[in-house]
Protein backbone atom coordinates (compact mmCIF):
# COMPACT_ATOMS: atom_id res chain seq x y z
CA UNK A 1 0.00 0.00 0.00
CA UNK A 2 1.38 3.42 -0.99
CA UNK A 3 2.33 5.51 2.01
CA UNK A 4 0.98 9.08 1.91
CA UNK A 5 3.24 11.99 2.74
CA UNK A 6 2.50 15.62 3.37
CA UNK A 7 3.28 17.71 0.31
CA UNK A 8 1.98 20.91 -1.23
CA UNK A 9 -0.69 20.41 -3.90
CA UNK A 10 1.59 22.26 -6.31
CA UNK A 11 5.22 23.39 -6.14
CA UNK A 12 5.80 25.94 -3.41
CA UNK A 13 7.11 29.31 -4.51
CA UNK A 14 9.17 31.65 -2.37
CA UNK A 15 6.33 34.15 -2.23
CA UNK A 16 3.76 31.56 -1.16
CA UNK A 17 5.68 29.35 1.22
CA UNK A 18 5.90 30.37 4.89
CA UNK A 19 9.54 30.73 5.89
CA UNK A 20 11.48 28.86 3.23
CA UNK A 21 10.15 27.21 0.05
CA UNK A 22 10.24 23.42 -0.13
CA UNK A 23 13.51 21.82 -1.26
CA UNK A 24 12.78 18.23 -2.21
CA UNK A 25 15.77 15.88 -1.86
CA UNK A 26 16.42 12.16 -1.65
CA UNK A 27 18.62 10.20 0.68
CA UNK A 28 19.78 6.80 -0.56
CA UNK A 29 20.80 4.58 2.33
CA UNK A 30 23.17 2.14 0.67
CA UNK A 31 23.65 0.26 3.97
CA UNK A 32 20.06 -0.96 3.50
CA UNK A 33 20.02 -1.49 -0.27
CA UNK A 34 19.86 -5.19 -1.21
CA UNK A 35 20.11 -4.70 -4.97
CA UNK A 36 16.66 -6.07 -5.71
CA UNK A 37 15.99 -3.59 -8.57
CA UNK A 38 12.45 -3.00 -7.34
CA UNK A 39 13.00 0.76 -7.73
CA UNK A 40 13.99 0.28 -11.37
CA UNK A 41 10.93 -1.78 -12.27
CA UNK A 42 8.56 0.47 -10.30
CA UNK A 43 9.96 3.53 -12.07
CA UNK A 44 9.54 1.90 -15.46
CA UNK A 45 5.96 0.94 -14.69
CA UNK A 46 4.96 4.28 -13.19
CA UNK A 47 6.55 6.44 -15.87
CA UNK A 48 6.13 4.15 -18.89
CA UNK A 49 9.89 3.98 -19.51
CA UNK A 50 10.66 1.78 -22.56
CA UNK A 51 12.96 -1.24 -22.58
CA UNK A 52 16.58 -0.29 -23.16
CA UNK A 53 16.60 2.94 -21.14
CA UNK A 54 16.17 3.66 -17.43
CA UNK A 55 15.48 6.64 -15.20
CA UNK A 56 17.06 4.75 -12.31
CA UNK A 57 19.01 1.54 -11.88
CA UNK A 58 21.11 -0.20 -9.24
CA UNK A 59 24.80 -0.42 -10.03
CA UNK A 60 26.77 -3.11 -8.20
CA UNK A 61 30.47 -3.58 -7.50
CA UNK A 62 32.21 -6.56 -5.90
CA UNK A 63 34.62 -5.20 -3.28
CA UNK A 64 37.43 -7.06 -1.54
CA UNK A 65 39.66 -10.06 -2.12
CA UNK A 66 38.39 -13.64 -1.89
CA UNK A 67 37.26 -14.95 0.54
CA UNK A 68 36.52 -11.55 2.12
CA UNK A 69 34.30 -10.17 -0.61
CA UNK A 70 31.03 -8.29 -0.52
CA UNK A 71 28.78 -6.70 -3.08
CA UNK A 72 28.16 -2.96 -2.80
CA UNK A 73 25.23 -1.22 -4.46
CA UNK A 74 24.51 2.29 -5.67
CA UNK A 75 21.11 3.56 -6.76
CA UNK A 76 21.92 5.67 -9.80
CA UNK A 77 19.68 8.46 -11.08
CA UNK A 78 19.35 12.22 -11.63
CA UNK A 79 20.99 14.23 -8.84
CA UNK A 80 18.42 17.09 -8.84
CA UNK A 81 21.15 19.73 -8.75
CA UNK A 82 20.78 23.27 -7.43
CA UNK A 83 23.17 24.38 -10.18
CA UNK A 84 21.96 21.93 -12.82
CA UNK A 85 24.21 21.90 -15.92
CA UNK A 86 21.39 20.37 -17.99
CA UNK A 87 19.17 23.38 -17.25
CA UNK A 88 21.90 25.83 -18.26
CA UNK A 89 22.62 23.94 -21.49
CA UNK A 90 19.03 23.37 -22.63
CA UNK A 91 18.29 25.83 -25.47
CA UNK A 92 14.49 25.91 -25.01
CA UNK A 93 14.16 25.46 -21.22
CA UNK A 94 12.67 22.02 -21.78
CA UNK A 95 14.86 21.11 -18.80
CA UNK A 96 14.01 23.45 -15.96
CA UNK A 97 14.35 23.71 -12.18
CA UNK A 98 11.13 24.16 -10.23
CA UNK A 99 10.93 26.42 -7.15
CA UNK A 100 10.78 23.30 -4.96
CA UNK A 101 14.19 22.11 -6.20
CA UNK A 102 13.00 19.39 -8.59
CA UNK A 103 14.68 19.46 -12.00
CA UNK A 104 11.82 18.59 -14.33
CA UNK A 105 11.34 18.48 -18.10
CA UNK A 106 8.76 19.50 -20.70
CA UNK A 107 8.75 17.11 -23.63
CA UNK A 108 6.51 19.33 -25.74
CA UNK A 109 9.34 21.83 -26.29
CA UNK A 110 12.30 19.42 -26.32
CA UNK A 111 14.13 19.60 -29.66
CA UNK A 112 16.26 16.54 -28.94
CA UNK A 113 19.61 18.36 -29.26
CA UNK A 114 21.13 16.18 -26.49
CA UNK A 115 22.93 19.19 -24.98
CA UNK A 116 21.46 18.23 -21.60
CA UNK A 117 22.90 14.71 -21.91
CA UNK A 118 26.34 16.07 -22.77
CA UNK A 119 26.12 18.55 -19.89
CA UNK A 120 25.12 16.09 -17.16
CA UNK A 121 28.16 14.93 -15.12
CA UNK A 122 26.15 11.93 -13.84
CA UNK A 123 25.00 10.33 -17.11
CA UNK A 124 21.42 10.52 -15.83
CA UNK A 125 19.56 11.78 -18.93
CA UNK A 126 18.58 9.82 -22.01
CA UNK A 127 16.54 10.13 -25.18
CA UNK A 128 13.32 8.15 -24.92
CA UNK A 129 13.23 5.96 -28.06
CA UNK A 130 9.42 6.10 -28.13
CA UNK A 131 8.96 9.87 -28.32
CA UNK A 132 12.55 11.02 -29.10
CA UNK A 133 12.60 13.50 -26.21
CA UNK A 134 15.00 13.83 -23.30
CA UNK A 135 13.90 12.53 -19.91
CA UNK A 136 15.22 11.44 -16.53
CA UNK A 137 14.13 10.97 -12.93
CA UNK A 138 11.96 13.87 -11.76
CA UNK A 139 11.12 12.54 -8.29
CA UNK A 140 7.74 11.39 -9.68
CA UNK A 141 6.65 15.01 -9.35
CA UNK A 142 3.11 14.10 -10.46
CA UNK A 143 2.82 11.84 -7.40
CA UNK A 144 4.35 14.34 -4.97
CA UNK A 145 1.81 16.94 -6.04
CA UNK A 146 -1.09 14.74 -4.94
CA UNK A 147 0.48 13.66 -1.66
CA UNK A 148 2.04 10.33 -2.72
CA UNK A 149 5.60 9.12 -2.47
CA UNK A 150 7.65 8.53 -5.62
CA UNK A 151 7.14 5.04 -7.02
CA UNK A 152 10.66 3.91 -6.08
CA UNK A 153 10.18 4.98 -2.46
CA UNK A 154 6.87 3.17 -2.10
CA UNK A 155 8.20 -0.20 -3.33
CA UNK A 156 11.64 -0.30 -1.66
CA UNK A 157 11.42 -3.29 0.71
CA UNK A 158 14.13 -2.03 3.07
CA UNK A 159 13.23 1.68 3.07
CA UNK A 160 16.61 2.49 1.55
CA UNK A 161 15.14 5.41 -0.44
CA UNK A 162 13.90 8.43 1.50
CA UNK A 163 12.35 11.60 0.12
CA UNK A 164 11.49 14.82 1.91
CA UNK A 165 11.91 18.55 2.33
CA UNK A 166 15.45 19.57 3.29
CA UNK A 167 14.15 22.91 4.54
CA UNK A 168 11.83 21.22 7.05
CA UNK A 169 13.99 20.18 10.04
CA UNK A 170 11.34 17.70 11.18
CA UNK A 171 11.78 15.44 8.12
CA UNK A 172 13.95 12.33 8.25
CA UNK A 173 15.98 13.41 5.23
CA UNK A 174 16.84 16.76 6.85
CA UNK A 175 17.91 14.99 10.04
CA UNK A 176 20.16 12.56 8.15
CA UNK A 177 21.77 15.21 5.91
CA UNK A 178 22.40 17.60 8.78
CA UNK A 179 23.54 15.12 11.44
CA UNK A 180 24.96 12.01 9.75
CA UNK A 181 27.79 11.26 7.34
CA UNK A 182 26.46 11.55 3.80
CA UNK A 183 28.14 12.14 0.47
CA UNK A 184 27.28 13.21 -3.05
CA UNK A 185 28.62 12.13 -6.40
CA UNK A 186 31.31 14.25 -8.06
CA UNK A 187 31.24 17.24 -5.67
CA UNK A 188 34.11 18.82 -7.62
CA UNK A 189 31.63 19.65 -10.38
CA UNK A 190 29.95 22.13 -7.99
CA UNK A 191 26.42 21.24 -9.11
CA UNK A 192 25.10 21.12 -5.51
CA UNK A 193 23.24 17.81 -5.87
CA UNK A 194 19.95 17.11 -4.10
CA UNK A 195 20.70 13.38 -3.97
CA UNK A 196 22.63 12.23 -0.90
CA UNK A 197 24.21 8.83 -0.28
CA UNK A 198 24.53 7.29 3.15
CA UNK A 199 27.00 4.45 3.57
CA UNK A 200 27.88 4.21 -0.13
CA UNK A 201 31.22 2.64 -1.03
CA UNK A 202 33.58 4.86 -3.01
CA UNK A 203 33.98 2.07 -5.55
CA UNK A 204 30.35 2.60 -6.57
CA UNK A 205 30.31 6.41 -6.41
CA UNK A 206 33.39 6.89 -8.58
CA UNK A 207 32.83 5.45 -12.08
CA UNK A 208 36.59 4.84 -12.41
CA UNK A 209 37.26 3.28 -8.98
CA UNK A 210 36.44 -0.28 -10.00
CA UNK A 211 37.75 -2.19 -12.97
CA UNK A 212 35.68 -3.60 -15.77
CA UNK A 213 35.40 -7.38 -16.07
CA UNK A 214 37.34 -9.00 -18.88
CA UNK A 215 35.31 -8.95 -22.06
CA UNK A 216 32.66 -6.73 -20.41
CA UNK A 217 30.86 -9.86 -19.13
CA UNK A 218 28.78 -8.79 -16.14
CA UNK A 219 26.87 -10.70 -13.48
CA UNK A 220 23.44 -10.42 -15.10
CA UNK A 221 24.10 -8.92 -18.49
CA UNK A 222 26.61 -8.70 -21.27
CA UNK A 223 27.10 -5.02 -21.82
CA UNK A 224 28.56 -5.18 -25.31
CA UNK A 225 31.99 -4.41 -26.64
CA UNK A 226 32.18 -0.86 -25.33
CA UNK A 227 32.39 0.50 -28.87
CA UNK A 228 32.27 4.18 -29.79
CA UNK A 229 28.55 4.47 -29.07
CA UNK A 230 28.35 2.16 -26.00
CA UNK A 231 30.30 2.86 -22.82
CA UNK A 232 30.05 1.27 -19.39
CA UNK A 233 31.39 2.30 -16.02
CA UNK A 234 34.61 0.95 -14.56
CA UNK A 235 38.24 1.79 -15.22
CA UNK A 236 39.17 0.15 -18.54
CA UNK A 237 42.81 -0.42 -17.65
CA UNK A 238 42.89 -0.82 -13.88
CA UNK A 239 43.80 -4.36 -12.92
CA UNK A 240 44.01 -3.77 -9.18
CA UNK A 241 42.28 -0.81 -7.62
CA UNK A 242 42.93 0.26 -4.04
CA UNK A 243 39.65 -1.40 -3.06
CA UNK A 244 40.21 -4.50 -5.22
CA UNK A 245 36.83 -3.62 -6.74
CA UNK A 246 35.26 -5.29 -9.76
CA UNK A 247 32.22 -3.89 -11.52
CA UNK A 248 29.53 -6.57 -11.62
CA UNK A 249 26.41 -4.81 -12.96
CA UNK A 250 26.01 -1.61 -14.89
CA UNK A 251 23.95 -0.08 -17.71
CA UNK A 252 25.62 0.94 -20.97
CA UNK A 253 24.81 4.35 -22.38
CA UNK A 254 25.10 5.81 -25.85
CA UNK A 255 27.28 8.87 -26.21
CA UNK A 256 25.09 11.86 -27.06
CA UNK A 257 26.89 13.42 -30.04
CA UNK A 258 27.96 11.23 -32.95
CA UNK A 259 29.58 11.73 -36.34
CA UNK A 260 27.26 14.57 -37.38
CA UNK A 261 28.62 16.78 -34.60
CA UNK A 262 32.18 15.84 -35.60
CA UNK A 263 31.37 16.79 -39.18
CA UNK A 264 29.65 20.02 -38.10
CA UNK A 265 32.82 21.27 -36.38
CA UNK A 266 34.67 20.70 -39.67
CA UNK A 267 32.11 22.37 -41.98
CA UNK A 268 31.83 25.30 -39.55
CA UNK A 269 35.59 25.78 -39.78
CA UNK A 270 35.32 25.84 -43.57
CA UNK A 271 32.44 28.33 -43.42
CA UNK A 272 34.40 30.77 -41.26
CA UNK A 273 37.89 30.20 -42.62
CA UNK A 274 36.70 30.45 -46.21
CA UNK A 275 35.79 34.06 -45.53
CA UNK A 276 38.56 34.96 -43.10
CA UNK A 277 41.49 33.83 -45.26
CA UNK A 278 40.77 36.12 -48.28
CA UNK A 279 39.98 39.01 -45.92
CA UNK A 280 43.26 38.51 -44.04
CA UNK A 281 45.16 38.56 -47.35
CA UNK A 282 43.33 41.70 -48.49
CA UNK A 283 44.15 43.46 -45.23
CA UNK A 284 47.77 42.28 -45.52
CA UNK A 285 48.02 43.75 -49.02
CA UNK A 286 48.46 40.37 -50.72
CA UNK A 287 45.15 40.57 -52.55
CA UNK A 288 42.89 43.33 -53.90
CA UNK A 289 39.26 43.93 -52.93
CA UNK A 290 38.17 43.34 -56.52
CA UNK A 291 40.07 40.12 -57.05
CA UNK A 292 37.60 37.24 -57.62
CA UNK A 293 38.85 35.36 -54.56
CA UNK A 294 37.99 38.23 -52.23
CA UNK A 295 34.92 39.36 -54.13
CA UNK A 296 33.19 36.03 -54.88
CA UNK A 297 35.01 33.05 -53.39
CA UNK A 298 35.00 34.34 -49.80
CA UNK A 299 31.22 34.87 -49.47
CA UNK A 300 30.19 31.87 -51.59
CA UNK A 301 32.41 29.39 -49.74
CA UNK A 302 31.24 30.84 -46.41
CA UNK A 303 27.53 30.68 -47.27
CA UNK A 304 27.78 27.25 -48.88
CA UNK A 305 29.43 25.58 -45.90
CA UNK A 306 27.31 27.58 -43.48
CA UNK A 307 24.24 26.04 -45.13
CA UNK A 308 25.76 22.57 -44.73
CA UNK A 309 26.55 23.34 -41.08
CA UNK A 310 22.97 24.38 -40.39
CA UNK A 311 21.64 21.28 -42.12
CA UNK A 312 23.88 19.04 -40.00
CA UNK A 313 22.80 20.76 -36.78
CA UNK A 314 19.11 20.33 -37.66
CA UNK A 315 19.66 16.76 -38.87
CA UNK A 316 21.22 15.84 -35.54
CA UNK A 317 18.11 16.93 -33.62
CA UNK A 318 15.68 14.24 -32.50
CA UNK A 319 12.88 16.71 -33.32
CA UNK A 320 14.27 18.55 -36.37
CA UNK A 321 10.96 20.26 -37.16
CA UNK A 322 11.13 22.02 -33.78
CA UNK A 323 14.45 23.72 -34.51
CA UNK A 324 12.69 27.09 -34.72
CA UNK A 325 12.16 26.91 -30.93
CA UNK A 326 15.84 27.82 -30.53
CA UNK A 327 14.87 31.29 -31.76
CA UNK A 328 11.33 31.59 -30.37
CA UNK A 329 11.83 30.02 -26.91
CA UNK A 330 15.51 30.69 -26.51
CA UNK A 331 17.30 30.26 -23.22
CA UNK A 332 20.20 32.70 -23.27
CA UNK A 333 22.39 30.72 -20.87
CA UNK A 334 22.66 27.95 -23.45
CA UNK A 335 25.61 28.26 -25.79
CA UNK A 336 23.61 26.33 -28.35
CA UNK A 337 21.29 29.35 -28.47
CA UNK A 338 24.09 31.90 -28.39
CA UNK A 339 25.91 30.04 -31.14
CA UNK A 340 22.78 29.88 -33.29
CA UNK A 341 22.35 33.64 -33.09
CA UNK A 342 26.06 34.19 -33.81
CA UNK A 343 25.82 31.90 -36.85
CA UNK A 344 22.68 33.71 -37.98
CA UNK A 345 24.39 37.09 -37.63
CA UNK A 346 27.43 35.85 -39.51
CA UNK A 347 25.29 34.46 -42.31
CA UNK A 348 23.46 37.78 -42.58
CA UNK A 349 26.67 39.79 -42.70
CA UNK A 350 28.20 37.57 -45.39
CA UNK A 351 24.99 37.71 -47.42
CA UNK A 352 25.14 41.51 -47.40
CA UNK A 353 28.83 41.28 -48.34
CA UNK A 354 27.82 39.17 -51.34
CA UNK A 355 25.22 41.77 -52.28
CA UNK A 356 28.00 44.36 -52.12
CA UNK A 357 29.91 42.23 -54.62
CA UNK A 358 26.87 42.03 -56.88
CA UNK A 359 26.47 45.82 -56.96
CA UNK A 360 30.25 46.26 -57.27
CA UNK A 361 30.56 48.38 -54.11
CA UNK A 362 33.95 48.08 -52.47
CA UNK A 363 32.94 50.45 -49.70
CA UNK A 364 29.94 48.26 -48.79
CA UNK A 365 32.17 45.20 -48.55
CA UNK A 366 34.76 47.06 -46.48
CA UNK A 367 32.12 48.22 -44.01
CA UNK A 368 30.57 44.75 -43.78
CA UNK A 369 33.99 43.19 -43.24
CA UNK A 370 34.22 45.10 -39.96
CA UNK A 371 31.02 43.35 -38.88
CA UNK A 372 31.63 39.95 -40.47
CA UNK A 373 35.15 39.29 -39.14
CA UNK A 374 34.25 39.24 -35.40
CA UNK A 375 31.11 37.24 -36.21
CA UNK A 376 33.24 34.77 -38.16
CA UNK A 377 35.60 34.38 -35.21
CA UNK A 378 32.61 33.98 -32.90
CA UNK A 379 31.15 31.31 -35.18
CA UNK A 380 34.48 29.48 -35.25
CA UNK A 381 35.09 29.65 -31.49
CA UNK A 382 31.69 29.44 -29.78
CA UNK A 383 31.80 25.63 -29.90
CA UNK A 384 34.53 25.77 -27.25
CA UNK A 385 32.02 27.36 -24.86
CA UNK A 386 29.30 24.92 -25.93
CA UNK A 387 31.65 22.04 -25.13
CA UNK A 388 32.62 23.71 -21.84
CA UNK A 389 28.96 23.50 -20.76
CA UNK A 390 29.36 19.72 -20.94
CA UNK A 391 30.65 19.64 -17.36
CA UNK A 392 31.26 15.91 -17.29
CA UNK A 393 33.47 15.90 -20.40
CA UNK A 394 36.78 16.96 -18.90
CA UNK A 395 38.81 16.77 -22.12
CA UNK A 396 36.68 19.58 -23.54
CA UNK A 397 37.44 21.97 -20.67
CA UNK A 398 40.82 22.97 -22.12
CA UNK A 399 41.53 26.74 -22.22
CA UNK A 400 43.42 26.07 -25.45
CA UNK A 401 40.23 25.13 -27.29
CA UNK A 402 38.98 28.62 -28.36
CA UNK A 403 42.27 29.67 -30.04
CA UNK A 404 42.65 26.17 -31.44
CA UNK A 405 39.25 26.39 -33.15
CA UNK A 406 40.27 29.74 -34.66
CA UNK A 407 43.47 28.17 -36.00
CA UNK A 408 41.51 25.22 -37.40
CA UNK A 409 39.18 27.64 -39.19
CA UNK A 410 42.14 29.33 -40.91
CA UNK A 411 43.59 25.91 -41.78
CA UNK A 412 40.32 24.68 -43.30
CA UNK A 413 39.64 27.96 -45.06
CA UNK A 414 43.09 28.20 -46.61
CA UNK A 415 42.85 24.61 -47.83
CA UNK A 416 39.44 25.23 -49.40
CA UNK A 417 40.40 28.58 -50.99
CA UNK A 418 43.79 27.48 -52.37
CA UNK A 419 42.58 25.64 -55.53
CA UNK A 420 40.20 28.50 -56.37
CA UNK A 421 42.87 31.13 -55.71
CA UNK A 422 45.25 29.25 -58.02
CA UNK A 423 42.62 29.61 -60.73
CA UNK A 424 41.32 33.12 -60.02
CA UNK A 425 44.01 35.14 -58.22
CA UNK A 426 47.46 36.49 -58.87
CA UNK A 427 50.56 34.58 -57.89
CA UNK A 428 51.03 36.98 -55.00
CA UNK A 429 47.62 36.03 -53.61
CA UNK A 430 48.23 32.30 -54.11
CA UNK A 431 51.50 32.49 -52.21
CA UNK A 432 49.68 34.26 -49.41
CA UNK A 433 47.11 31.45 -49.17
CA UNK A 434 49.88 28.84 -49.14
CA UNK A 435 51.75 30.65 -46.37
CA UNK A 436 48.57 30.92 -44.28
CA UNK A 437 47.90 27.22 -44.80
CA UNK A 438 51.43 26.34 -43.72
CA UNK A 439 51.29 28.60 -40.65
CA UNK A 440 47.87 27.29 -39.58
CA UNK A 441 48.97 23.67 -40.03
CA UNK A 442 52.07 24.22 -37.87
CA UNK A 443 50.02 26.05 -35.22
CA UNK A 444 47.46 23.23 -35.22
CA UNK A 445 50.17 20.63 -34.68
CA UNK A 446 51.70 22.65 -31.84
CA UNK A 447 48.34 23.13 -30.13
CA UNK A 448 47.49 19.44 -30.44
CA UNK A 449 50.88 18.63 -28.96
CA UNK A 450 50.15 20.95 -26.04
CA UNK A 451 46.70 19.49 -25.43
CA UNK A 452 48.06 15.94 -25.45
CA UNK A 453 51.32 16.35 -23.54
CA UNK A 454 50.35 18.85 -20.83
CA UNK A 455 49.39 17.22 -17.55
CA UNK A 456 45.66 16.68 -17.51
CA UNK A 457 43.94 18.02 -14.38
CA UNK A 458 41.61 15.03 -13.89
CA UNK A 459 41.62 11.29 -14.41
CA UNK A 460 38.67 11.69 -16.77
CA UNK A 461 40.60 14.08 -19.02
CA UNK A 462 43.64 11.78 -18.93
CA UNK A 463 41.60 8.74 -19.93
CA UNK A 464 39.82 10.65 -22.70
CA UNK A 465 43.17 11.80 -24.09
CA UNK A 466 44.34 8.20 -23.89
CA UNK A 467 41.32 7.04 -25.89
CA UNK A 468 42.23 9.64 -28.50
CA UNK A 469 45.95 8.86 -28.75
CA UNK A 470 46.15 5.15 -27.83
CA UNK A 471 42.62 3.79 -27.76
CA UNK A 472 39.60 3.47 -30.02
CA UNK A 473 40.09 6.80 -31.77
CA UNK A 474 43.83 6.63 -32.37
CA UNK A 475 43.09 5.33 -35.87
CA UNK A 476 41.67 8.79 -36.65
CA UNK A 477 43.98 10.89 -34.49
CA UNK A 478 47.41 9.87 -35.77
CA UNK A 479 46.59 9.72 -39.50
CA UNK A 480 44.92 13.11 -39.06
CA UNK A 481 48.09 14.61 -37.60
CA UNK A 482 50.24 13.04 -40.31
CA UNK A 483 48.04 14.41 -43.09
CA UNK A 484 48.07 17.93 -41.62
CA UNK A 485 51.87 17.68 -41.28
CA UNK A 486 52.06 16.96 -45.01
CA UNK A 487 49.77 19.94 -45.70
CA UNK A 488 52.23 22.18 -43.84
CA UNK A 489 54.42 21.86 -46.94
CA UNK A 490 51.87 23.90 -48.94
CA UNK A 491 54.40 26.52 -50.12
CA UNK A 492 56.30 23.69 -51.84
CA UNK A 493 53.54 21.29 -52.93
CA UNK A 494 50.81 23.83 -53.75
CA UNK A 495 47.22 22.65 -54.24
CA UNK A 496 48.27 19.08 -53.44
CA UNK A 497 48.12 20.19 -49.80
CA UNK A 498 44.36 20.81 -49.94
CA UNK A 499 43.09 17.21 -49.56
CA UNK A 500 45.74 16.43 -46.95
CA UNK A 501 44.70 19.41 -44.84
CA UNK A 502 40.95 18.85 -45.13
CA UNK A 503 40.95 15.09 -44.55
CA UNK A 504 43.50 15.38 -41.74
CA UNK A 505 41.49 18.06 -39.98
CA UNK A 506 38.27 16.06 -40.31
CA UNK A 507 39.96 12.99 -38.81
CA UNK A 508 41.21 15.07 -35.88
CA UNK A 509 37.79 16.63 -35.25
CA UNK A 510 36.17 13.19 -35.11
CA UNK A 511 38.79 11.79 -32.76
CA UNK A 512 38.54 14.79 -30.44
CA UNK A 513 34.75 14.99 -30.29
CA UNK A 514 34.23 11.27 -29.76
CA UNK A 515 37.13 10.74 -27.33
CA UNK A 516 35.76 13.55 -25.17
CA UNK A 517 32.62 11.49 -24.62
CA UNK A 518 34.31 8.13 -24.15
CA UNK A 519 34.85 8.15 -20.37
CA UNK A 520 32.01 6.72 -18.23
CA UNK A 521 30.26 9.15 -15.89
CA UNK A 522 28.12 6.79 -13.80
Amino acid sequence: MTAPITVPTRPATPSEAPGHPARWIKVLDQTRCIGCHACTTACKSENDVPVGVTRTYVKSVDVGVFPQVRRSFQVTRCNQCDEAPCVAACPTEAMYRRPDGIVDFDKSICIGCKACIAACPYDAIFINPADHSAEKCNFCAHRLEIGLEPACVSVCPTEAILVGDLNDPTTEVARIVQREAVTVRRPEKETKPGLFYKGAHQATLDPLAARRPDGDLFAWATQGSGGPQRISSGHPGRQNSSAAALLSYDIPHHVPWGWRVSLYTWTKGLATGGFLVPVILVLAGRMGWNEPTARWVAPLVALGFLAVTGALLIWDLQHPFRFYLIFTRHHWKSWLVRGSFIIGGYGGAVTLYLLGSLVDSVVTRQVLTVLAVPLALGTACYTAYLFAQAKGRDLWQSPLLPPHLAVQAVLAGAAAVLPLARWLSSERGVVGVEVLLCAAAVAHLLLVGGEVTLTHPTAHAHLAAGEMTRGRFARFFWPGLLLVAVAAAAPWIGVVATPFALVGLLAHEHAYVQAGQSVPLA
